[in-house]
């Protein structure tokens, strides 16, 4: 028996990987974040599953749902939204249970910055402009950060910035990021990104939080940096008619340069 825990993705229920679904699919007992995870992901499980909420449980409600599974012998599907590396608390859930003896698969999903980005249809590292993607979040009830873990450190870098968790200290995040980025910096705010009511806010430093509704007060993800703007970066050497590759080998004498 093996609890497998599985990124769900960030909200649309085609956005999960095969082996996700495929192991949902074998599961007898499905434990989902229900205030993230949403219901239509759950059509993936058997039909006669036990399917439990474990937004009202606490950690060790939680680990003795998967114990009675594994006393059974029953599989468990242990779904998380996003990517289980970042913010999942998965961490506590498995030492828990490799504590216990009982094992434990990890299967990827879609990080919610990269459902953020592939909305607002940009590259977020572009040459000359970003290289680096910085996730982050600022300081909340659940986690606090490490001391050398601050916006201002992060925005020193130049780097584009995806700011989770934060959407409630917008203010903050504009004060710590301006100094360095320069108020008229691009900013997207992304609320429940590939959800059907998927928001996207644009503007500025200066600008974005006027923009803000009261609609928008979880689930939504900061960008900051100047490749949000798409303008004024190099072209990579990628594609370049001289650029020597593997499969395009340019100082080969009498290779053709092709596809």
């Amino acid at each position: 028996m093996t609890v497998h825990f599985i990124g769900a993705g960030p909200g649309a229920a085609d956005l999960l990987t095969l082996r996700g679904r495929d192991i949902i699919a074998s599961c007898p007992v499905c434990l989902y974040a229900g205030s993230l995870v949403p219901e239509e992901i759950l059509s993936h499980c058997p039909a006669d599953a036990t399917i439990i909420n474990t937004a009202p449980l606490d950690l060790d409600a939680i680990v003795a749902e998967c114990r009675k599974a594994h006393d059974a012998g029953q599989d468990v599907a242990r779904l998380h939204s996003g990517d289980l590396s970042v913010w999942s608390a998965m961490g506590e859930q498995i030492r828990r249970l490799r504590a216990e003896g009982i094992p434990v698969s990890v299967t990827p999903g879609v990080p919610s910055f990269a459902a953020a980005a592939a909305a607002l249809g940009a590259e977020l590292t572009l040459p000359g402009l970003a290289q680096s993607v910085i996730l982050t979040r600022t300081p909340g009830r659940a986690s606090s950060m490490p001391a050398g873990e601050t916006l201002t450190n992060f925005a020193a870098t130049g780097a584009t910035l995806a700011i989770h968790l934060s959407i409630h200290n917008l203010k903050k995040v504009v004060e710590d990021l301006t100094p360095a980025y320069g108020a008229d910096c691009p900013v997207a705010v992304v609320y429940r990104a590939s959800w059907p009511d998927e928001k996207i806010l644009r503007g500025t430093l200066a600008t974005i939080e006027e923009q803000m509704t009261a609609q928008i007060e979880r689930t939504a993800l900061i960008l900051v940096g100047p490749a949000l703007a798409g303008e004024g970066f190099t072209e990579s050497c990628l594609y370049s008619t001289d650029y020597d590759r593997r499969f395009r080998p340019q100082s080969a004498t009498g290779t053709r340069a092709d596809g």
